[in-house]
């Protein structure tokens, strides 16, 4: 699948007349690439994990939220792929709308891709997450450090993935962040300031 084709999903689920998400297109990969983990106060409340691969963001729903504590195992649920530009999207989408609530950005930043096949040699991001296994290490302003995200099969025989730091188990890894309090690295402002903001523009 190549070019815009990647963006369908995103596309036709969205009227880019009432939502000020970009409509985005497909972008050469370039230097180094991105990640971006935004909390999304919708229906229910989850982060977006995404990460910059063949032009678009691949995304992921994790309702708990990626945890620097190794021991934490988050179930992480694909969804479509996003336009690169969503790495900058704060806002709020609105009612009745596909995904309609706050959104802030939590994290950002760039991140190394780690994978290797048996014989040790770098595969591209985009393939090993085809084989269902891809490893990097994040580099942002509150991740840090090697994580790994590996398919399964759920109990409903939907694809879902985990997303787990990688390194030995320890107490003093913190966990998930309390959603609700957290502030945007982007912005500084909580979900609700946000939310505030957009209902006096």
């Amino acid at each position: 699948m190549g070019g815009d084709e990647r963006l369908r999903a995103y596309r036709d689920r969205r009227d880019f007349g009432r939502t000020r998400e970009p409509s985005g297109r497909a972008g050469p990969d370039g230097g180094r690439p991105r990640f971006v983990v935004q909390i999304h106060d919708a229906r229910r409340m989850h982060f977006d994990f995404r990460l910059e691969a063949d032009g678009v963001l691949k995304s992921w729903s994790v309702p708990k939220g990626p945890s620097a504590d190794p021991g934490d195992k988050r179930l992480a649920v694909p969804t479509e792929d996003h336009p690169l530009e969503y790495e900058d999207f704060e806002g709020v989408i609105p009612k009745g709308q596909y995904g309609g609530g706050t959104v802030i950005v939590w994290d950002h930043g760039w991140y190394e891709p780690l994978s290797h096949d048996r014989g040790g040699r770098p595969v591209g991001f985009a393939r090993s997450l085809e084989r269902g296994h891809a490893t990097f290490r994040l580099h942002g302003a509150k991740l840090h450090g090697e994580y790994a995200l590996t398919r399964f099969r759920g109990r409903d025989g939907e694809d879902a993935w985990l997303l787990v730091k990688k390194g030995a188990a320890r107490s003093g890894g913190h966990g998930t962040p309390d959603p609700r309090r957290a502030r945007s690295v982007a912005s500084g402002r909580t979900l609700a300031q946000v939310a505030a903001d957009a209902g006096r523009g």
